[in-house]
């Protein structure tokens, strides 16, 4: 064999193992969206293993799930810890085929197959999954929150976020609310798309200052309703 066809081989050779090689749990890692059969759009967002999928249209809020993921090779096994559509199916596994080729992720079981498009976006010092840990008192005192099965967590990519105040243990779901961010200067600016709470806010913008102290972000500003906002998240992991 000459050295052209053994360089030939090797190329190929090496082209078919990366195409046997397990998928990543970080190259899931980002926004993704579909758009559904009656226009509404599906938001899958993904972060920390830890993952939001959420059905809105553009004034009103459908349903939301979401758990904690891991990866052995191509499948997906998801823990549900919030799904509005079933509760019985929080603290239950699911799993799931996935397949990314380019931009492109295919996510099928025997029920559903679906495929999303990649959200093109860069990574943040907030992209993660961030925990409520503290919240000021009238007096201005950050009071540290006990942590329990009740939480309010924050789940960012580079462009998005989302929090889901959620109880696994009892299985409560309380709220949800998301949309696009964008973070410069110490400022983080959230721009709603969707609010299970109230849609009549979709669409505006609330701009807060930020403080991002190690594995600690220090949150402070005006809420939609007019109050103070001041707030410490914590990174879950």
């Amino acid at each position: 064999m000459n050295s052209q066809r053994f360089i030939l081989l090797l190329f190929i050779v090496g082209s078919f193992a990366m195409t046997l090689r397990p998928l990543q749990t970080n190259l899931l890692n980002g926004a993704w969206r579909l758009t559904g059969p009656s226009g509404e759009t599906i938001l899958l967002t993904m972060a920390d293993n830890y993952l939001m999928e959420t059905v809105y249209e553009p004034n009103r809020y459908v349903s939301t799930r979401g758990g904690t993921y891991q990866m052995a090779g191509d499948k997906l096994t998801l823990l549900v810890e919030f799904d509005t559509n079933d509760s019985s199916r929080v603290g239950k596994t699911q799993a799931y085929q996935t397949n990314l080729r380019n931009d492109q992720l295919g996510i099928s079981s025997q029920s559903v197959k679906q495929t999303f498009t990649r959200i093109e976006e860069k990574s943040t010092p907030l992209t993660g999954l961030w925990r409520i840990t503290g919240r000021a008192n009238d007096a201005g005192q950050i009071t540290t929150m006990q942590r329990g099965p009740r939480k309010t967590i924050k789940l960012l990519t580079g462009s998005r976020f989302q929090w889901a105040a959620i109880n696994p243990q009892t299985k409560q779901f309380s709220g949800t609310g998301g949309g696009t961010y964008t973070l410069k200067d110490g400022q983080y600016t959230e721009t709603i798309d969707f609010f299970s709470r109230d849609n009549s806010r979709v669409g505006r913008s609330l701009t807060f200052s930020t403080e991002i102290n190690g594995t600690e972000w220090h949150h402070t500003g005006q809420s939609s309703t007019g109050g103070t906002v001041n707030e410490i998240w914590s990174r879950e992991k």
